[in-house]
Order: C-alpha cells, then structure tokens, then sequence
C-alpha cells in the first residue's frame, strides 16, 4: 500500500512549536500569530521551515500551503523590509 506524506494542519502547528513559536488553533491562525513580533533568530528559522516545506516532497494540504502563502510569506517578507528601512 502506498502511503504519501502530507503536511496538514496538524504539522504545521507542531513544527511551528518545535521552532518555539506559541501557536494554536488554525493554520491561518497559528501562521499569523508566528509572524508577530519577528526578530531576526525567529525570522531565519520561519524562512527555513517555509523552504523546507517547499522543496519537500510531502504534499501540502491546501489550508497549509494558504496560510503560508497569506500570511506567513508576506510576514517574513515585511519584517524584511522593515530592516532595510
């Protein structure tokens, strides 16, 4: 039998955790609560599980792959912008 490997909910909340983020509830939600408050350590370690999770070859759930693209994407990308300024 064969079995794919998939982000969900779930997972993400889980590694979000394990990165030391204090998240619950939804994807969306535990997304949009990780990107508060970003410093550079937080920052750097957010980027990297988004490339993990992009380059992997586990499918992401589309709930997943939204709240990424919707609010942790554009979070990462402001906090980036806000050191240049």
């Amino acid at each position: 039998m064969m079995h794919a490997d998939l982000v969900d909910e779930q997972d993400l909340l889980s590694q979000l955790r394990s990165l030391g983020f204090d998240v619950s509830g939804t994807a969306e939600q535990a997304c949009t609560a990780a990107v508060c408050g970003l410093n550079d350590t937080n920052a750097r370690a957010l980027k990297g599980l988004v490339e993990k999770l992009y380059t992997g070859s586990a499918t992401i759930l589309p709930a997943v792959r939204q709240a990424i693209d919707q609010q942790l994407l554009p979070g990462l990308a402001q906090f980036k912008q806000s050191k240049t300024a």
